[in-house]
């Protein structure tokens, strides 16, 4: 009897200890799954790093460069180039805004806006307010657009008291305001708006002359070949994104922008996206 009482408290003994084994397991475990649980809670609610929101000013009234197709949609060689930029700078995102060119360097100044895209050329003028990127994203030439049966005129001299139309603030202006310093206006700048697209109808009807046109733009403004590039080149230049001068904010973007620029150059996406909105590659060598 004894021995029977015995064996019962040694099997109730080994059940007790058994058991504070078991509880102390689960403890441990418990607590690996609270720590667990808790590390989850804080990746869980950590935030990501936030994308710097970059503004970007650009146009609408520009054939195949930046415009409205037949949807509305905002597109062309400056603004789809731009959203590959954007793909390839993760620390950033592009979000353009519209308007017309003209506003488009003073809403640069007074931060409205955080780089202008508009197929801008750099010049010595613009050097001395505003800052540029240095990996040049396209080069082109400007020459003087006539009417194609206009054989009178090959350079500047010959627009003395003529017409020029020319976009308000663009590179083409620029060119004509140089020569009027120099020579007592003798050219009549007429100014465009920078969503007028009727220079082939302007010249070709004789309300004026001629424009200045950089090479691609031809057959963009002039799909029914009224007009023709005549004489010799009046300048050359590369294009360039246009940021605000001494701004170590935006000298941050224009570096990492040139980064981009160069792997699209050498992965060929540059070259194509050129060839498929201007119509040929414009990015290959830098104007000279």
């Amino acid at each position: 009897m004894k021995k029977s009482i015995s064996l019962v408290f040694a099997s109730i003994l080994t059940l007790a200890i058994a058991g504070c084994g078991n509880n102390s397991n689960n403890a441990a475990n418990s607590g690996q799954t609270g720590n667990t649980a808790e590390a989850a809670s804080a990746n869980a609610t950590a935030e990501p790093a936030k994308a710097t929101k970059i503004i970007v000013g650009t146009g609408t009234g520009f054939p195949q460069v930046c415009f409205l197709d037949e949807n509305g949609k905002l597109t062309g060689f400056d603004v789809e180039l731009l959203k590959e930029i954007d793909n390839r700078l993760p620390d950033y995102e592009f979000d353009f805004q519209t308007m017309d060119f003209s506003n488009l360097l003073l809403s640069l100044e007074t931060k409205k806006i955080d780089l202008v895209a508009h197929v801008m050329e750099k010049n010595p003028e613009r050097e001395l307010k505003y800052s540029f990127n240095k990996e040049a994203y396209a080069h082109w030439r400007n020459r003087i657009v006539v009417a194609k049966d206009n054989n009178e005129v090959q350079t500047l001299d010959d627009l003395k008291g003529k017409k020029a139309l020319v976009g308000a603030t663009s590179a083409q202006a620029q060119i004509l305001e140089n020569y009027n310093k120099e020579h007592d206006n003798a050219i009549n700048i007429v100014y465009q708006s920078g969503t007028a697209n009727d220079a082939a109808d302007q010249i070709s009807t004789g309300r004026v002359d001629a424009t200045l046109a950089a090479d691609f733009v031809l057959p963009i403004i002039d799909p029914q070949s009224k007009l023709k590039a005549t004489g010799p080149e009046l300048s050359s230049a590369d294009i360039l994104y246009v940021f605000r001068k001494d701004d170590a904010d935006s000298q941050k973007l224009s570096d990492a922008i040139d980064g981009a620029i160069k792997e699209l150059k050498t992965d060929g996406t540059l070259g194509k996206l050129s060839t498929e909105w201007l119509g040929a590659d414009v990015t290959a060598d830098s104007a000279k």
